[in-house]
């Protein structure tokens, strides 16, 4: 080869054949796909107006599965108002399917609340299993859609027990009888006392809802959580939440624990009747809920304000939580209305995330209820 080459007349020939096309086999594949549709033109879009005649696929599809739910006496999963959902939680009015909830709203207290025509944002996880007597006996009281319920073998039977198995019976579940050894393999060791119930990926509330449905009481009060990635420390905020009489609690879609399996448990049940909200931006989420009259609070163990003489905790109170390790991030703290501290008798360097919120919780709710 020339250059480096030692044997500069050395002829060196291509080994690779011609280039060889398709036979014209992949041509429609490059083809194009056309225009995109706009928002109301496309049929599973939450925008779709319904009014717009249906591809021929897609009227095929939804055509086989309504007699396939016909045949199976259940509601249609297709994308269309008053379908079901296959996701479950309080955004998703606690059915199952992708859905357009029914307008209208209950009260934040009774039963699940159905959002005006908005779709549930359902996590990108499968399945989990609900474990624990309490938890699994609170989701089925609340309706929670189920897939499978899993007792183990010899387990003792209590009141709890008996009304989780005669309530999935009611409900037409799997009641699987399987041994202690394969329950605790499916747990990954976690705690289960003897019970398990598989439920698809939970569905959060629609933020604006949210806001929304906690303005309606008379004394608002919301949880934000800022970067909490121990999904224990969302279970307990959550429960105090429901103790103290909250209405809600969001947290970031991204870097922050969500409503998994152990949350749940930790809840002891109450995110079945706690709305949860997931958000892009947490910052943003905060300055519309105070556009909205609540008044943010970030707690913080360097804040200026002492929680006992919080004057603020008598109107819509927004708490904010910050993480397990830094606390507020910076842009989350300046945009907090006060910054609020927990006077403490020792020198302890702070309190856990969920310690802390239980607190503020408790004081805001006894300030409410006996005054100053």
């Amino acid at each position: 080869m020339p250059g480096n080459s030692r044997n500069a007349s050395k002829r060196v020939v291509n080994k690779k054949g011609a280039a060889m096309g398709s036979g014209g086999k992949n041509r429609a594949g490059l083809k194009g796909r056309g225009k995109t549709l706009p928002a109301d033109e496309r049929p599973w879009h939450k925008g779709y107006s319904g009014t717009e005649k249906l591809p021929e696929k897609t009227a095929r599809k939804q055509e086989k599965e309504r007699k396939a739910a016909a045949a199976e006496g259940r509601a249609p999963k297709i994308g269309q108002p008053g379908t079901k959902d296959t996701t479950w939680g309080r955004g998703g009015g606690g059915a199952y399917g992708r859905q357009t909830p029914q307008r209208g709203r209950s009260s934040v207290r009774g039963g699940p609340r159905v959002a005006p025509g908005r779709r549930s944002n359902p996590t990108r996880e499968g399945p989990e299993l609900l474990l624990g007597r309490n938890p699994v006996v609170e989701a089925l009281r609340a309706g929670v859609p189920a897939t499978a319920l899993y007792v183990a073998q010899g387990i003792d039977i209590d009141e709890r027990v008996a009304e989780i198995v005669r309530t999935a019976g009611d409900k037409g579940l799997p009641i699987l009888e399987i041994g202690r050894n394969e329950l605790d393999r499916m747990t990954g060791g976690v705690l289960h006392q003897g019970i398990g119930l598989q439920v698809p990926p939970f569905a959060y509330e629609d933020f604006d809802d949210l806001v929304a449905a906690a303005l309606e009481q008379t004394a608002p009060l919301l949880v934000a959580l800022d970067g909490v990635t121990d999904p224990r420390n969302v279970g307990a905020v959550i429960r105090s939440v429901a103790a103290f009489g909250g209405h809600g609690v969001f947290m970031t879609e991204r870097r922050a624990a969500g409503i998994t399996a152990t949350a749940w448990r930790t809840s002891a049940g109450a995110a079945a009747r706690v709305p949860v909200s997931q958000v892009v931006n947490l910052t943003r989420a905060i300055k519309t809920a105070q556009q909205a009259g609540f008044t943010a609070i970030g707690l913080d163990a360097d804040g200026e304000t002492d929680l006992y003489n919080l004057e603020a905790a008598v109107g819509p109170l927004l708490v904010v939580v910050g993480s397990e390790g830094r606390g507020l991030s910076r842009l989350v703290g300046e945009t907090c209305d006060l910054r609020v501290s927990i006077p403490m008798a020792t020198d302890v360097e702070s309190l856990n995330a969920s310690v802390a919120a239980a607190v503020t919780l408790a004081e805001v709710s006894r300030r409410r209820t006996y005054g100053q």
